[in-house]
């Protein structure tokens, strides 16, 4: 067959450990054979990021404002002891965070939902998509570890120095402590309020909110009222037109009322709680690497990547020399998203068309019996064959060649 053409780059930004190695396998064996793959090559690997001081992170950033797709390979945020591991010249933040502040979007995750594998929550029968705000809070924190006594104070100087405010958070008498100091900012709420009411105006779904503002009574309290705010002004009519709700709950509730729903929803959350609540909502349909992720900015910038990590355990025994059975699933639909929204703005319909294709192979080869060992733990279908890592990229092949012969 004629490999499909592009007329626009995408941004590929590999990453680190076993994800790396699945990224390699993916693009040899279901993508190049295919497509005529036009991309931009970063790698945001650890060890890449060193080398050139975090550098190439904000370069990846800048190139998908210039081409409005990017696809992204899982990456290490690393810690102490990785800090060691890898020599580095200090702790790196997040990339996943550099790119998210740089775009000004929210990240948008939904489970991969296939046939014979059902969610923990019986009552569970659509995907729950998760909305995570994409800027500030604990990602953008300050900290100090306290080893003395003394006080502590929250201080805001204006810009002009005429007004200042200061607050005491805490008198430190017996011995340590830590203090952290968060912050956000109006113009990056709205942002996250838009692109949550236009996301669900797309996707024909209601619309959840929550946030815990009877404690956080100007902190979480002015999320609540720019989502209030800009929902009555701009969108409430839009919604009523299209038969959707918008919904605000405290996040206990939420968290409440979303184990009694049957799903098919989305449900906003602020950047710390959809952190979590999105990796029990992929747990609980059934895996980590079974969850679609995409950062998508006001601007109408589109990143995709994996919602999971770096497979650290399963890298390691593969550079000894042995089999592992990993799940590609989520990062072969990260490339197949990026591919059709590609084929959308560029009006390629063979490369919409392979991108569908490429997420419909994938799921007949899990429903057909042939998964990786993860699947075949909580899968209920009978007659299973657990693959290794590279036999199950390759029997999805298989069933993607039917569609080209």
């Amino acid at each position: 067959m004629d490999k499909i053409k592009m007329t626009t780059p995408i941004v590929e930004m590999d990453g680190d450990e076993m994800t790396r190695v699945l990224w390699q396998w993916i693009k040899d064996e279901l993508i190049l054979p295919f497509v005529d793959l036009k991309s931009e090559y970063y790698d945001l690997g650890l060890v890449s990021r060193n080398d050139t001081d975090d550098q190439i992170t904000i370069d990846a950033a800048n190139a998908i404002k210039k081409y409005g797709v990017g696809v992204k390979c899982a990456t290490i945020t690393p810690n102490a002891d990785r800090v060691k591991e890898y020599n580095l010249k200090e702790m790196w933040k997040s990339p996943n965070g550099t790119i998210r502040a740089m775009l000004d979007g929210t990240v948008f995750r939904a489970p991969i939902i296939v046939n014979g594998i059902k969610p923990c929550v019986r009552n569970w029968v659509k995907p729950i998509t998760i909305a995570r705000h994409a800027y500030g809070d604990v990602y953008k924190n300050s900290e100090i570890r306290v080893t003395k006594e003394g006080i502590a104070k929250l201080i805001f100087e204006p810009a002009n120095l005429d007004s200042k405010e200061e607050q005491l958070i805490f008198e430190f008498k017996d011995g340590g402590g830590v203090i952290q100091g968060m912050h956000n900012t109006d113009k990056s709420i709205t942002s996250f309020a838009k692109s949550c009411f236009e996301y669900a105006l797309s996707t024909k779904q209601d619309l959840w909110f929550a946030t815990k503002d009877t404690i956080s009574k100007i902190y979480d309290h002015t999320f609540k009222d720019i989502f209030n705010e800009i929902f009555e002004k701009e969108y409430k009519d839009k919604f009523e037109k299209a038969g959707i709700t918008f919904f605000y709950t405290l996040i206990d509730d939420a968290v409440a009322r979303v184990m009694k729903a049957e799903g098919g929803f989305i449900w906003a959350c602020k950047n710390y709680d959809g952190d979590v609540m999105s990796d029990m909502i992929s747990s609980a349909f059934g895996s980590l690497a079974m969850m679609t992720s995409v950062l998508v900015s006001p601007q109408g910038y589109f990143e995709y990547e994996a919602a999971h990590g770096t497979v650290q355990k399963h890298y390691y025994k593969y550079n000894n020399g042995e089999t592992t059975s990993t799940n590609s699933v989520a990062t072969i639909f990260a490339w197949a998203d990026a591919l059709i929204k590609r084929g959308e703005l560029d009006s390629i319909s063979d490369l919409v068309e392979y991108g569908n294709n490429l997420k419909a192979s994938t799921l007949e080869t899990i429903e057909s019996g042939y998964m990786t060992k993860d699947l075949k733990l909580i899968s209920s279908l009978e007659n299973i064959t657990a693959l290794d890592s590279k036999e199950f990229i390759l029997k999805i092949k298989e069933n993607l060649d039917k569609y080209y012969k």
